[in-house]
């Protein structure tokens, strides 16, 4: 496999919590643009950001911020009571790092989480893009089915061993280092056509073996959380997203179905389903360029709203 040239963060670093945790985050593009903040899937780390938007941003100013989860990279290990004191932490993330208004993005399992600081924040966050996100499983907006479904069943489970998971996981990703480009070629077989066309795109591939050997190489323990949480109510329900939100969802995805994307854009106040068909999970990583212009044009109309 050729190993294109993938931009590389422009900053890197920890910031610090109340109570001592710290939350590890990269930087891409131009540091006085607007900012979006991009959140991870399960598993993934901050560094999870196509190379498309890392080029994007560094020609159109605008700031990417790549967040780690807790329990994942340079993070602090740490489970939340349920996905919405993880805003509070991201309000306090965009604090430090001098960001006021922003764009929210979330991939798959960090479709929660991009939800919640939309909830949480309707007046600073002035877009949410969900692509291809987790829908509750707990409360009135729950749907059944697709990989989360697993996660419910062996909840108990997975709280009780969540600590020794990730630090299995984590010695795991540290000892099979030679075997991830191999292990990308395994998955990217099994997987439907639309992800396979994507990982066949060298800087898809590059940009996950770097995600994993780089943002993830300290420890994995933010995936499990991540399924736990999952299993949970929320804290916030879809009615009290104020934010508005655009939801990407490939119509063949294999892990979250695509009805989960219809069903929570039905209850949530304000959103939009973008349906990319033949797209499978990954699908909507493919389109990074419509993803950013399309949050940023609907900030600029918010923008335009409130002069009139």
């Amino acid at each position: 496999m050729i190993k294109p040239e993938l931009i590389k963060p422009r900053l890197e670093g920890t910031v610090g919590l109340e109570g001592g945790r710290r939350i590890g985050f990269a930087e891409f593009g131009d540091p006085q643009g607007r900012a979006v903040v991009w959140l991870h899937g399960t598993p993934g780390a901050r560094r999870q950001i196509p190379h498309e938007a890392r080029a994007y941003a560094l020609i159109n100013g605008i700031r990417i911020v790549g967040v780690d989860r807790p329990g994942i990279g340079t993070s602090t290990p740490h489970l939340y009571p349920e996905i919405l004191p993880f805003a509070a932490d991201l309000e306090s993330i965009a604090d430090a790092l001098g960001i006021d208004d922003m764009a929210v993005i979330g991939l798959s399992g960090g479709g929660p989480y991009a939800l919640a600081a939309g909830a949480r924040m309707p007046g600073r966050v002035r877009a949410v893009g969900v692509l291809g996100g987790v829908a509750p499983t707990q409360g009135p907006d729950a749907i059944g089915g697709g990989a989360v479904a697993l996660g419910v069943r062996f909840a108990t489970l997975l709280r009780v061993g969540r600590v020794p998971i990730g630090l299995v996981l984590g010695r795991l990703i540290r000892t099979v280092r030679p075997l991830a480009i191999p292990g990308l070629e395994l998955y990217k077989r099994l997987s439907p056509k639309g992800d396979r066309r994507l990982l066949d795109r060298p800087e898809f591939s590059a940009m996950f073996i770097d995600d994993l050997l780089n943002g993830s190489r300290r420890q994995l323990h933010a995936p499990v959380a991540d399924v736990i949480l999952f299993t949970r109510h929320w804290g916030f329900l879809a009615a009290d997203v104020k934010a508005p939100v655009v939801w990407w969802h490939g119509d063949a995805d294999h892990i979250i179905p695509y009805q989960h994307g219809v069903h929570m854009v039905s209850r949530l106040p304000d959103a939009e389903l973008r349906t990319l068909h033949g797209e499978s999970h990954l699908g909507g990583l493919g389109i990074a360029q419509e993803v950013l212009t399309t949050l940023l044009g609907i900030w600029d109309g918010r923008k335009q709203a409130a002069v009139r």
